[in-house]
């Protein structure tokens, strides 16, 4: 596992240089990417490298891969925005954020089915809370009917799961 994350860092760096050499020699090139403006891709890059360690050889790696990428997402759509205002219920897509890397450790690892499981948890959980925070913080009065539904689904739900429980233990 060592030899293949030393491999894979080791092309991953050069893959850098070579981008920014290619900026140093060409600068149109810097011009027409806007690094000034697209710069949460490197955070998204960042997360990519570290799914694809992952992938190849070091599966925990997918949690943290999965945070970061997300982050950066987050970001980059603030940026193009300028909604940077959404951080105050964007932040609780974080948790769903971990909850994809759960998902993907547990499907690389195999027979992971307490991770796949906890992570699909953590995924429901965050877009609730983001549903929640948004509505709060963008006003109810845009979601309309939606909000009291979303109350009551939630109540049956935790209804289902309290019975399930019951049943079981």
């Amino acid at each position: 596992m060592h030899k293949r994350s030393s491999i894979t860092a080791g092309l991953l760096l050069i893959l850098f240089g070579l981008f920014f050499l290619a900026m140093q020699m060409f600068p149109t090139l810097a011009e027409q990417l806007n690094i000034a403006r697209q710069w949460p891709l490197l955070i998204i890059g960042l997360g990519g490298l570290f799914m694809l360690s992952a992938v190849l050889g070091a599966p925990p790696l997918a949690i943290p891969g999965s945070i970061i990428g997300g982050i950066g997402g987050l970001l980059y759509y603030q940026n193009a925005t300028g909604n940077w205002g959404s951080w105050a219920y964007a932040w609780t897509l974080i948790i769903g954020f971990a909850g994809v890397g759960l998902v993907i450790f547990g499907l690389l690892e195999r027979h992971e089915r307490p991770a796949i499981k906890a992570g699909a948890g953590l995924i429901a959980m965050s877009l609730f809370l983001f549903a929640v925070f948004a509505l709060f913080f963008t006003g109810f009065a845009q979601a309309g009917l939606l909000w009291p539904i979303a109350i009551m689904l939630l109540g049956v739900w935790l209804l289902l799961r309290g019975r399930r429980r019951g049943k079981g233990g």
